[in-house]
């Protein structure tokens, strides 16, 4: 009956189904690292013929898909209201189409695509971005990653792991957690996850003024002070995550 129910649900959903333009702000708080959203002045230099990038979500919900990041070409905006056209097809949001008109207030905006460059001197003076983005990747424990345990010791070996034509390099980054917090499971049964930098710094940022280190530094947790403090890089841990 399953596959009975499938179609009727998607005809639901594209006759008397609804939208809705996402607030990614909870998103950027909640993940600083990984989550960018435009600066205010790049939001007020947006005009009509500028595209930009929305976090769309389908009501009721996609089978698939929490929410869809789409383009949408600025046809007119007033203020912080701003209209546009889609210019995506939707992967599972079947009550939208490719030039559904869409209004939304500019902090919805993700991302931005200025269009005509050449003949907007004002683009040039818009602020740079405040926040560095960290995509390079590491190895870290999946405890760490999942939040369940801070971060307990750091080193960086030559990056081994970068495969060609990766979009992002291995960083030579390697973070274990605090053993002091791991359980017994978490210590014998853990498996590593390579991962952007970001998505660790958004768990535990407590060693970000480290991340500029060379290869071959190394930190460890100082249980009483909660500081990082150097340590000696040990040649054989190059394998630990082998």
């Amino acid at each position: 009956m399953k596959w009975l129910l499938i179609p009727l649900y998607d005809a639901y959903r594209k006759h008397f189904g609804a939208y809705a333009v996402r607030d990614p702000r909870p998103n950027a708080q909640e993940a600083p690292y990984t989550f960018y959203l435009p600066p205010q002045d790049h939001l007020d230099a947006i005009v009509a013929g500028d595209i930009v990038k929305l976090v769309i979500e389908s009501q009721p919900a996609s089978r698939e898909f929490d929410a869809e990041r789409m383009w949408v070409q600025v046809t007119d905006r007033e203020g912080s209201q701003i209209t546009g056209a889609l210019d995506n097809i939707p992967l599972d949001i079947p009550q939208l189409t490719a030039g559904t008109a869409l209004n939304f207030e500019d902090y919805k905006i993700i991302d931005i695509d200025f269009q005509d460059k050449e003949n907007r001197p004002a683009l040039k003076a818009l602020s740079k971005p405040k926040q560095k983005q960290y995509w390079d990747r590491c190895m870290v424990d999946d405890c760490v990653l999942d939040g369940y345990v801070r971060v307990g010791y750091i080193y960086r070996e030559v990056p081994d792991l970068t495969q060609k034509g990766d979009e992002n390099p291995d960083s030579g980054w390697r973070i274990r957690g605090d053993v002091q917090q791991m359980t017994d499971d978490q210590y014998e049964n853990g498996v590593p996850a390579y991962v952007a930098l970001g998505a660790v710094l958004n768990q535990d940022d407590s060693w970000i003024h480290l991340i500029d280190s060379p290869e071959r530094s190394a930190f460890l947790i100082n249980q009483d002070t909660g500081e990082f403090e150097p340590t000696e890089f040990m040649q054989d841990q190059e394998n630990d995550y082998d």
